[in-house]
């Protein structure tokens, strides 16, 4: 199977972690992403794939299945997806303890924790955008991007005004 790979001169908008809620506020903070990575957790209801199919309107939407994607439409979501990005190797998967170190990547993309990450590891990239949908305990509502420049890659967190 062919490794998806673009060029692309805006950042990655990297969501997770929806549970079936969709803020408007998010929706304009990805405006202008060429691509957008949604990190599983879409939502557990029938009509939560209409998240997916709104992202899919600003840019090319890659997502991976979480936990609670249990319908039959997340049937279709990959439990890992790789993609290429300005050559940077970036990794999808929900739940980091579902990550096999073997694999071949300058960068992980997760969620399931709710708890935003940017940390290097070993010369990788763990990086988690928190949860953009329902609150849950004290912890931020937050997504991030990444930008997949020619001699970096790095990202932020960003919380979402409410």
């Amino acid at each position: 199977m062919s490794v998806p790979s673009f060029d692309i001169d805006t950042p990655v908008g990297v969501i997770s972690d929806t549970h079936g809620k969709l803020r408007d506020e998010a929706l304009t903070m990805l405006e202008g992403c060429e691509l957008i990575v949604h990190l599983g957790d879409v939502g557990g209801k029938v009509e939560d794939e209409a998240i997916l199919a709104r992202l899919a309107d600003l840019a090319p939407l890659y997502s991976v299945r979480g936990n609670i994607d249990t319908p039959a439409w997340a049937e279709r979501l990959p439990m890992t997806q790789d993609l290429v990005v300005n050559g940077w190797r970036l990794h999808l998967v929900h739940d980091i303890a579902d990550f096999d170190p073997q694999t071949p990547c300058e960068a992980v993309l997760h969620g399931h924790s709710h708890k935003p990450r940017h940390e290097w590891q070993s010369g990788r990239l763990l990086f988690n955008p928190g949860s953009a949908g329902k609150r849950r305990f004290k912890l931020p509502i937050t997504l991030g991007k990444l930008w997949a420049g020619e001699r970096s890659l790095r990202g932020a967190i960003l919380h979402i005004p409410l």
